[in-house]
């Protein structure tokens, strides 16, 4: 990358303190022609609420006004953002259903931008916004500097969600019941409703409560999603379900379905 130096990308990579990195973030988001930087994330569950974190370089007036109006509900960068991949030039166009919003930003200061979103396993949501004041960005512009976007935006994010993820607050998923992860569990290994109940010696309309709760809490759509998000948390250990009354139901279920 030769916007950028070694040093400057060694030191975002081993740096842990978040203002810190987001300093090293904008300096280097300088280097490569934007004034401002812009960094949210999202978690399971969150999408809903205020953005688990917002962290940024612009005016105090600016984010008082995005809060008290409420902007990020119509917020069209945001919307792509949380579908989509695909870097998206700010323009006219993209802003066609939310005009006074555009015209706000552009009164303090941004008038050309480009965002770009990374989704990991866990189902965070990181968003990375650079813009600038003057100079519309290209088509030339974006395949110069697509690529150091795209790295600058899952850099922050690998930075910024292992710290955050090591707070319980910001995991949905920590506040699983331990029926809950068990229940995932074996759902997990392959087992039905049926199985679970026989399995924990519980009513099938249980074991489908305790999923149904499972999968509000993890803010995903269904049994299969909320399994993967436990699986990628580590949240389904088998030591889970070692005692001797369940491993005896399992070769129960296990024996009556040969």
């Amino acid at each position: 990358m030769d916007f950028w130096t070694e040093a400057q990308l060694k030191r975002l990579n081993q740096e842990h303190d978040l203002q810190t990195v987001f300093k090293i973030a904008l300096n280097l988001t300088r280097d490569i022609g934007f004034e401002f930087c812009a960094f949210t994330m999202n978690a399971p569950g969150h999408h809903q609420q205020p953005q688990a974190l917002r962290i940024n370089n612009y005016s105090f007036a600016w984010n008082e006004k995005y809060e008290l109006s409420n902007y990020v509900a119509i917020d069209p960068i945001v919307h792509h953002c949380n579908h989509s991949v695909i870097p998206i030039i700010w323009s006219d166009q993209v802003f066609a259903n939310a005009p006074a919003y555009w015209e706000d930003m552009q009164k303090h200061g941004m008038h050309h931008g480009i965002s770009q979103s990374v989704h990991d396993p866990r189902g965070v949501c990181s968003m990375l916004s650079l813009s600038r004041s003057r100079e519309s960005i290209g088509g030339r512009e974006l395949y110069e500097k697509a690529a150091h976007i795209i790295w600058l935006c899952h850099a922050l994010h690998t930075a910024v969600v292992e710290q955050l993820l090591r707070d319980p607050a910001f995991r949905p998923s920590n506040r699983l019941s331990t029926r809950e992860i068990e229940v995932l569990k074996w759902s997990a290994e392959g087992k039905t409703a049926s199985d679970i109940a026989t399995i924990l010696n519980l009513s099938e309309r249980t074991v489908n409560f305790h999923v149904s709760t499972a999968i509000k809490k993890m803010g995903v759509n269904n049994k299969i999603a909320a399994v993967v998000h436990a699986v990628m948390e580590g949240l389904l250990d088998p030591s889970l379900t070692t005692d001797t009354a369940s491993r005896r139901r399992v070769l129960q279920t296990e024996k009556t379905c040969k």
